[in-house]
């Protein structure tokens, strides 16, 4: 009896999914839990196991829109399933006839040997590589020769990390390389390319935030001497003990955990008439993909040290990196920061991310002829770093802003702050 293949639910918010590649053909036998298919929803890109083991027969093709219990095939359990292959053998076929003195014989190993290597390399040729529908639009984007990669996922599939870890040269008509600078041929084409449901929903996010909040931006600096030294001092130890990098983002962090305790209100939510405050800090962290901007989770932060801070963020950019990201890991955030350093930006607005009432930016570290606060009148070149601060101006004031920014500039250029929990 068939087994229908029905689109799950992936959270009470989602509604709707997207059909990606099909990772089975249409009359392929396919093993219980096997990965048949990728469903995309504007949060998370997953893949649906299959229900059952039997052959596979496709009713919903590749970009199709569909709700949430959709029937999209189903798997004939009543089939039976594919014979074993025999293993090669060596031994010349049983029916083979002699070799007559006109027509000596070949010796019987070359010629088989030989048959035997060309259909190695022709059944290598005609079977389909296979890999995410991201990998392949990265691998197309980048010049990346999907044949040439070795896949990490299920059954050897090839994964986007897989590609992006790929050297980036172009393969010529004959088999060869292009040089890396080889310059682009002139075009003047256009090319459409249909939203993602992840880009769509980042569409709506935004324009949303834009239009419900009174939302401002104030700005400030901050001497970042200090953590870097901290940093250089330890972040070999810290490594050693703890298994992950010492980075900023955990200063900020707990820079940013000690100020939304001294102002709870950046901490809370605008529902209809009321405030909701919250007494922990579910801090997101903003971390660009090739698919969008996805704002992973790090719960209670308020209650992690550097490292387990460190650990989570690090964990959740590998996993929002590869599109491994679970719906609960991007939701319920009260609080976000965004870094554009990355990228090299040196000043920016960020936007909020709905219904938090604040984010903060951080931007690319720069030295800057600053006066040295020890000595009044001297001019010395410090690493500086802008800070930026939206918020939502209904809930927060603009005093409550202001002190919210120097208090995380404060830990910051005074990082033995955060040790004392002051």
């Amino acid at each position: 009896m068939p087994v229908e293949i029905v689109i799950p639910s992936l959270g009470e918010s989602i509604r709707e999914v997207r059909l990606g590649e099909w990772l089975k053909q249409e009359g392929d036998w396919v093993n219980q839990d096997e990965s048949l298919v990728e469903i995309e929803s504007d949060k998370v890109t997953q893949e649906l196991p299959s229900p059952g083991s039997g052959v596979l027969k496709i009713t919903e093709q590749t970009g199709a829109d569909l709700p949430i219990g959709a029937n999209i095939g189903s798997i004939d359990t009543d089939a039976s399933a594919p014979a074993k292959e025999a293993p090669a053998s060596n031994e010349p076929p049983a029916a083979a006839e002699p070799a007559t003195p006109a027509q000596p014989a070949a010796t019987p190993v070359a010629p088989q040997a030989t048959r035997v290597e060309i259909a190695t390399e022709s059944a290598a040729a005609t079977s389909p590589v296979r890999a995410t529908t991201m990998a392949r639009k990265i691998a197309e984007d980048r010049g990346v020769q999907l044949s040439a990669i070795h896949g990490s996922g299920p059954q050897g599939r090839i994964m986007k990390a897989d590609v992006l870890s790929a050297p980036t040269t172009p393969a010529t008509a004959d088999g060869g390389t292009a040089p890396a600078s080889a310059p682009l041929a002139e075009s003047r084409g256009v090319r459409r390319q249909r939203l993602s449901k992840l880009r769509m929903r980042i569409a709506e996010r935004l324009v949303s935030a834009q239009h419900n909040a009174a939302m401002l931006t104030t700005f400030n600096e901050a001497d970042m001497s200090a953590v870097m030294a901290m940093r250089s001092l330890h972040k070999d130890e810290f490594n050693d003990q703890y298994g992950v990098k010492l980075g900023f983002m955990s200063f900020f962090a707990r820079a940013c955990v000690s100020a939304l305790q001294h102002v709870p209100a950046i901490n809370a939510y605008l529902d209809g008439d009321e405030l909701e405050f919250h007494d922990y800090v579910d801090l997101a962290v903003a971390v660009g993909t090739d698919r969008g901007l996805v704002v992973p989770v790090v719960r209670n932060a308020d209650r992690k040290s550097f490292a387990e801070i460190e650990t989570d963020i690090s964990g959740l950019a590998a996993k929002a990196r590869t599109g491994q990201l679970t719906v609960d890991e991007m939701t319920g955030g009260t609080f976000t920061i965004s870094n554009g350093g990355v990228y090299g930006s040196m000043m920016s607005t960020p936007i909020l991310n709905p219904p938090q009432s604040g984010i903060l930016g951080l931007h690319r570290i720069q030295k800057r002829a600053v006066e040295d606060p020890d000595n009044p009148g001297q001019i010395v070149l410090r690493p500086m770093m802008y800070l930026a601060l939206s918020y939502d101006h209904r809930v927060v004031d603009g005093s409550e802003a202001v002190g919210f920014l120097v208090h995380v500039k404060n830990c910051i250029e005074d990082p033995e702050r955060l040790l004392l929990g002051l």
